[in-house]
């Protein structure tokens, strides 16, 4: 049994969700999924490295040069290999121990592995039925425990400071890049890292992925923050917007729509409800008000310890959820050649419905 209490924790969970959906075997290379479970997270390269689980074993076929560094992290087993070696020798060890020798076996392979190492996997054993982590490893991730939401809370309190920072900087002249160097200090004064952001002004801000510039800040413009942070090895996310100097005629009519579009969203999330009618709520409101063909993304997505992951709120996803899950609501509208105004709260779902991690307002910020 594992002396690592988080680990120990989680492999009981995901070896009962094993027994429940009738898996043998869970796969997993060195990813954030490999990370959540056993707080190891290797080197990536061309080097094989997985983490097998059975339900009476669980071990990793670990490259012989990174056992030292990934041993601080875990006490489960390693099977390692040497370049001169090769992995075979080890991989079969490694199934063996994990009693996975028989025909006909449900594997289940993380979605993320590389290719190289999934088929080095499936050729090692005989007929297998394969799936990904959906009803595994990744239900499991969905729902956020204490500690998560703990780090989650965090990351996002310590993103509210760097944003109001942003804005609070804003004069004529600064560039887009400048403010970004400066929420990315912001963050390294608090401890954590820069983990993406865009500033947005003017009529950049209707490129949802827009790529922060040398774009100067002049008076009436219209800016849209999009950043993030990572802190103790989760991220925050969060969009706001405003204005430098008075807005354009239209302006406050759309922030309007996309802040009833969130609290439409925010009011059907619930546990229980599906991620496609949280997406319709915004959509409807969106729609409603006549810029439907400008809302040109889903309303969210899940956020742990990947900035994207499940569940995704969308219009296609049929996905029902649960308690503990956390994902975004970020409608938004897109003038082109004039400005976008997209407003992201991330939640985590409770009994009676959405708790907002951020604590800034989503009012529009005047600035100047």
């Amino acid at each position: 049994m594992s002396s690592f209490p988080v680990t120990n924790a989680r492999l009981a969970a995901l070896r009962t969700r094993m027994a429940e959906t009738g898996t043998d075997l869970v796969a997993l290379g060195p990813s954030s999924h490999m990370a959540w479970l056993s707080g190891v997270h290797p080197h990536g390269d061309e080097r094989p490295v997985m983490l097998l689980v059975a339900q009476d074993y669980a071990g990793f076929l670990m490259p012989a040069l990174n056992a030292a560094a990934a041993r601080k992290d875990t006490d489960l087993p390693f099977h390692p290999w040497s370049d001169d070696q090769g992995p075979e020798a080890a991989l079969r060890a490694l199934l063996e121990a994990c009693g996975v020798t028989a025909p006909n076996l449900s594997v289940v392979l993380d979605e993320t592995m590389r290719t190289d190492f999934a088929l080095r996997l499936l050729d090692a054993l005989d007929s297998p039925r394969r799936r990904f982590t959906e009803d595994t490893v990744g239900l499991l991730r969905a729902a956020k425990d204490d500690s998560e939401y703990r780090a989650l809370k965090a990351a996002h309190l310590a993103n509210d400071k760097a944003v109001k920072a942003a804005f609070a900087a804003l004069e004529e002249g600064v560039t887009e890049a400048e403010i970004v160097e400066l929420i990315k200090s912001e963050y390294a004064a608090m401890g954590a890292a820069l983990e993406f952001c865009s500033v947005c002004f003017g009529e950049s801000g209707a490129f949802p992925h827009h790529t922060p510039g040398a774009a100067p800040l002049k008076r009436d413009m219209a800016v849209l923050i999009d950043t993030g942070c990572r802190l103790d090895g989760y991220p925050s996310d969060m969009t706001r917007c405003g204005y430098f100097g008075q807005p354009e005629d239209g302006y406050a009519e759309v922030f309007s729509v996309v802040e009833q579009a969130v609290q439409a969203a925010l009011a059907a999330a619930k546990p229980g409800v599906r991620a496609c009618d949280i997406d319709k709520a915004a959509r409807d409101v969106i729609t409603a008000a006549g810029y439907g063909d400008r809302f040109l993304h889903r309303t969210g997505h899940g956020l742990g310890v990947d900035i994207h992951e499940p569940p995704y709120i969308a219009a296609n996803s049929d996905v029902v959820l649960k308690e503990g899950n956390v994902f975004s609501i970020e409608p938004g509208i897109y003038l082109d050649g004039k400005f976008g105004i997209r407003l992201e709260e991330i939640v985590i779902l409770r009994e009676d419905g959405a708790e907002i991690f951020s604590e800034m307002p989503r009012d529009m910020v005047h600035v100047g």
